[in-house]
């Protein structure tokens, strides 16, 4: 009983999250980027597995459905930060893109920006129904080392 009611749950998550996962299609890695530390995450309803979920890849959607699942409603989930930022606090500013690594439908890209100090977070982005979508977001440098499929128990 409690594995039709786990998946009747994550059925309704998903089904609640598609219009959000549609919402826009980006032509270009760079455009995908620049439009995510750009977003306005009042925009995401509020019951979406993440802010940032018009975003992910379908992939990394799933992650994020099958967390919230996992998590009772009095709960924050295994994700207690806002990953675009690096922390749970704070803005990023001065937004710089590296250089583009890789070719075809997956690519990988260093962003580096302030909040509170310099970071880099690596991302790898896939092409999904003709637009590029965030797969991951890996903090790879310091102390505090992550990325967003190993938090969420996927790879």
């Amino acid at each position: 009983m409690r594995t039709l009611i786990t998946l009747i749950t994550l059925t309704l998550l998903v089904l609640s999250a598609l219009p959000t996962l549609a919402a826009e299609t980006y032509k270009t890695p760079e455009a995908l980027i620049k439009a995510l530390y750009a977003y306005d995450l009042d925009k995401t309803p509020a019951d979406a597995p993440s802010p940032y979920q018009p975003f992910f890849s379908r992939g990394l959607a799933k992650l994020f459905v099958a967390d919230r699942a996992r998590t009772s409603d009095d709960e924050i989930g295994t994700i207690d930060f806002d990953p675009v930022i690096s922390g749970q606090d704070g803005e990023a500013t001065n937004v710089r893109l590296g250089p583009l690594k890789g070719s075809g439908d997956r690519v990988e890209l260093d962003v580096f920006f302030r909040n509170f100090g310099p970071v880099t977070l690596h991302y790898t982005l896939v092409r999904e129904n003709g637009g590029w979508k965030v797969d991951d977001i890996e903090n790879r440098k310091g102390e505090a080392k992550w990325g967003l499929r190993d938090l969420l128990g996927g790879h």
